[in-house]
């Protein structure tokens, strides 16, 4: 965790306060204390508080075992909620968030609507850099990841696969997951989400 003092103009500013009020809002929709999200996500309460007063930037893996805690997508602790898509979302108006220790950059190029269908999302994740997140407790969903550039290390469970641009992996949040850069590069790769 890193803690910052931003300047209003500052985005990490502006996310910070989105995943804290994401955070809370769905914390209290379920009607769960702070010590039964601690439970359910392994993240202790003094940390959970610390992120919903935006007094802490999350990492990707707490923000993973937060939204599996809460047994929602990833994507619904980065964005808000809308009614409808939008037609046209240019890349302008994606939602950027990085981790601020692994580097990991993930672009909602497509949010899930309330009525349903596909999440788009664009990760880079930096030279050797790991991302693990915990088997979701909620409603699952299945998600495929679709490489772009450089090579990746997909551990679905007991399961492990590397993958080359081009490759294409289907799997779901029902066990867990970690997700690793290999070789001399970053590399980039596009998942999309959906309901199983």
């Amino acid at each position: 965790m890193r803690n910052t003092s931003p300047t209003p103009s500052d985005p990490a500013t502006n996310i910070d306060a989105l995943i804290a009020a994401r955070l809370l809002a769905l914390r209290q929709a379920q009607g769960l204390s702070l010590a039964e999200l601690a439970e359910r996500s392994g993240v202790s309460k003094a940390m959970i508080s610390k992120v919903e007063r935006a007094q802490s930037s999350p990492t990707a893996v707490l923000l993973g075992r937060l939204a599996a805690g809460l047994g929602v997508p990833l994507a619904q602790l980065l964005t808000e909620d809308k009614e409808q898509p939008q037609r046209l979302r240019t890349r302008a108006m994606q939602e950027v968030w990085r981790d601020p220790e692994a580097g990991y950059l993930r672009r909602q190029v497509a949010e899930r609507h309330a009525g349903g269908g596909v999440e788009l999302v664009e990760v880079e994740l930096p030279r050797s850099a790991q991302v693990s997140y915990p088997r979701w407790s909620g409603k699952p969903y299945r998600q495929c990841l679709w490489m772009l550039e450089g090579a990746l290390r997909v551990d679905y469970g007991d399961e492990r696969f590397e993958l080359a641009p081009g490759d294409c992996l289907d799997f779901g949040v029902d066990r867990p997951l970690v997700f690793k850069a290999l070789g001399r590069g970053a590399c980039r790769y596009l998942l999309v989400a959906s309901p199983a």
